[in-house]
């Protein structure tokens, strides 16, 4: 596991995480939007969102030779976007008879900290955990630019920015720009995507302990 070169975007929700996805698949890799078990880890070669935004630290820790990319958003933008989605969230976030699986659970309620219907509704809340988690990356990786990258995928040079970081060829690529998907609340679109470099998140929605919390 350690010897594998990953590519994590550990942008939070809402950030545009589906389009890198989308373009890491055009670009050739094989990419899962989210992963919940040790295969999904295992053949990926980008992985994103839940648990990626919550469990990076660990992520660097077991696999040394990783990227790693963060997501900004404006906080105009990701403010409405991110509680449109977590209210959407929330029963199945809160409930202790099911729900989702332990996995989003342990990190939505981790990076949403402390979780509640009345903080989700607040704007200076969720402001607060945005800057907080945009910090804890950017101290986490403040010496290390080979291995981090930071953009915003509204900006017109961020697609040449990933192609930089991860040394890409731009002579040969036939994108050279993010695709705008799940817009207007929307968060189906990475279902809608046909690749057979895509990833699944679960094997037959068994979800595992993840390989890198096995250590502990």
């Amino acid at each position: 596991m350690a010897s594998e070169n990953k590519i994590f975007i550990i942008g939070l929700p809402r950030t545009g995480t589906t389009s890198v996805c989308a373009a890491m698949l055009n670009l050739g890799y094989k990419v899962a939007h989210t992963a919940y078990t040790d295969k999904t880890f295992e053949i990926a070669e980008v992985i994103a969102d839940t648990p990626i935004f919550c469990d990076y630290q660990h992520l660097d820790y077991a696999y040394p030779n990783a990227k790693f990319i963060y997501l900004e958003r404006s906080l105009d933008k990701w403010l409405p976007s991110i509680q449109q989605l977590l209210l959407r969230m929330h029963t199945n976030l809160a409930r202790d008879d099911g729900g989702f699986n332990p996995i989003i659970k342990r990190c939505y309620l981790a990076t949403f900290a402390p979780y509640s219907l009345e903080n989700i509704n607040s704007f200076t809340f969720l402001t607060n955990c945005y800057q907080q988690h945009f910090a804890q990356a950017q101290n986490y990786f403040q010496h290390r630019k080979e291995d981090f990258l930071s953009i915003d995928i509204s900006a017109s040079n961020s697609f040449e920015q990933l192609t930089h970081f991860l040394k890409l060829e731009e002579d040969g690529l036939t994108i050279n720009s993010f695709e705008k998907l799940n817009v207007g609340g929307k968060v189906t679109a990475w279902k809608d995507i046909k690749s057979n470099l895509k990833i699944d998140s679960t094997n037959k929605g068994r979800v595992t302990k993840l390989p890198y919390l096995k250590q502990g």
